[in-house]
């Protein structure tokens, strides 16, 4: 039987798979964020949802990141307060140049 360690690797040998996982990269590591710094306050997903006024599940279902919607800059505002943290949100440049981004000049 494989590892999770060994299938992992053998799915990213795929390169539908690669792209996707990389595609993904950015929101599973903004949400990993979130869960350390939950665990960092020793916080259970019941004393977040309810420091935010919500449910656990709603909490569960927006760390998981497998929702039908991505969480609200609010939502993400509240859970980051329930934890006594702030977002910082920035723009980042991307190294691609802007005709390969699809813009044009006017």
């Amino acid at each position: 039987m494989l590892t999770h360690k060994e299938l992992k690797s053998r799915a990213l040998e795929r390169n539908d798979v690669k792209a996707e996982y990389d595609r993904l990269d950015e929101e599973f590591s903004f949400l990993d964020e979130f869960l350390k710094a939950r665990t960092a306050e020793g916080l259970s997903q019941a004393e977040v949802a309810e420091r935010m006024g919500t449910t656990q599940s709603a909490v569960a279902r927006m760390e998981s990141g497998r929702g039908k919607h991505s969480p609200s800059l609010a939502t993400l505002r509240k859970y980051a307060h329930a934890l006594g943290y702030r977002i910082n949100l920035r723009l980042i440049k991307e190294k691609k140049n802007a005709k390969a981004l699809g813009r044009t000049n006017r």
